[in-house]
């Protein structure tokens, strides 16, 4: 009987209704849609950090990371081998690199870059690069002296695939190591600086070039579930000696992206606080009117016997119908807007350069949270029930003479 007669009385004044329904509605819109626009910001931070070379898991030799000279590199990556082969799931995927950096030059233009000797199989199995070709082509084992570029790099440089570019680096003697490369693919990557930064090359051309022999400078890991990255990583470690090797998540990789995860996550139940405070108002402004509109029929009824708390559970079945209805619109509304974006998202290819200074891509593709929209609609939910006791309290606390005598 309490939601046949809500139901009925939020329908009274229809106008009145559909206004405080479309503030419900916006809200819970917003707090998805905007929700799922932010994940995917920093779904994004993190999809770049990893696929940008350094993967769920990395190992290198102690001391490479504060000082990544080429004299810190693994001379035995046997040892590492045969660690993997023990503790990887068999669904994980792993390639050793040599980096260094370098500076390329050609007969117009040099410029600081990071030289990256690969095995090319394993290489694009677990990194962007091995989808990223867009002239030439991918490198193969045989190419002693091919390299890739970044397209940033090549409009730099003015030059075309099939072009030669010298690297120079310091060798593992000490010693300023050359090689002429020729341009055989060009890559594009989510970021310019990427393009920028990174040369490929063959791991066996890098270690001839620097003079590591089968010596490398880092394993990357890419595991099927990257959830278990911190509990492989733990095994790892147990399994390599703690005085030569160090094995590192994406997490400490990144440190960067996971402090800006956590301020996403503080920043959208901000977000979603500020849009209930401003949707709170109107749920009390709207329910306090339509209080005081039936004032004289809540003094008939107490006059006829009805208790206090009854017509506070009117006033609240009221206002739970209406939260009911808003939020269900709204989640339709928020889901359809993630969905129409899903496959194109949204370009901000015209803030290029704005965004890659903060490592964001050229196009964002919104990502939902299931614990997201929980929050959002428990929000909205929980709370909106709660603002709406101070006007069921208002209603119940006249006594019938005040009622009937109120105009």
């Amino acid at each position: 009987m309490f939601f046949q007669l809500g139901w009925r009385n939020i329908w009274r004044n229809r106008r009145r209704t559909l206004v405080i329904l479309t503030a419900v509605v916006i809200g819970v819109w917003s707090m998805i849609f905007l929700g799922a626009l932010m994940r995917g910001i920093a779904d994004q931070f993190v999809r770049n950090g990893i696929a940008t070379l350094t993967g769920h898991i990395q190992v290198h030799h102690q001391g490479y990371r504060s000082d990544p000279a080429v004299q810190n590199s693994i001379e035995h990556p046997a040892t590492v081998k045969a660690a993997l082969t023990a503790v990887l799931p068999p669904d994980a995927r792993w390639a050793p690199r040599v980096r260094v950096s370098a500076v390329a030059s050609n007969a117009r233009h040099s410029t600081g870059v990071t030289m990256v000797g690969i095995d090319p199989p394993r290489e694009a199995a677990i990194s962007f690069i091995g989808g990223a070709i867009t002239e030439g082509r991918y490198l193969r084992d045989e190419d002693v002296y091919g390299i890739l570029v970044g397209k940033a790099l090549l409009k730099k440089f003015e030059t075309h695939v099939g072009y030669k570019l010298v690297l120079m680096s310091q060798d593992t003697e000490g010693e300023i190591a050359s090689r002429a490369f020729r341009i055989v693919g060009v890559y594009r990557a989510e970021m310019e600086t990427t393009e920028r930064q990174f040369v490929f090359v063959t791991m066996s051309a890098a270690q001839q070039m620097l003079k590591l022999h089968t010596g490398i400078s880092e394993v990357a890991i890419l595991l099927a579930v990257p959830g278990e990255a911190r509990q492989v990583a733990d095994t790892l470690r147990a399994e390599l000696p703690a005085d030569e090797y160090e094995v590192n998540t994406w997490q400490e990789l990144l440190p960067m992206v996971t402090a800006i995860m956590k301020i996403y996550d503080w920043f959208i139940y901000l977000w979603f606080l500020v849009v209930f405070i401003a949707m709170g108002f109107g749920i009390v402004n709207t329910t306090l009117m339509a209080v005081f509109e039936r004032i004289k029929e809540f003094g008939l009824l107490k006059a006829l016997g009805m208790k206090p708390s009854w017509i506070v559970r009117g006033v609240l079945i009221e206002s739970f119908c209406l939260l009911i209805l808003g939020m269900a619109i709204g989640n339709v509304a928020g889901f359809v807007s993630v969905l129409a974006l899903s496959g194109t998202g949204i370009d901000l290819s015209a803030l290029a350069a704005g965004m890659e200074y903060w490592g964001m891509s050229r196009v964002i593709y919104p990502h939902i949270l299931g614990t997201d929209v929980m929050m959002a609609n428990l929000v909205v939910f929980i709370l909106g029930l709660v603002v709406s006791l101070y006007p069921a309290v208002k209603a119940a606390r006249f006594t019938p003479v005040e009622a009937l005598a109120h105009t």
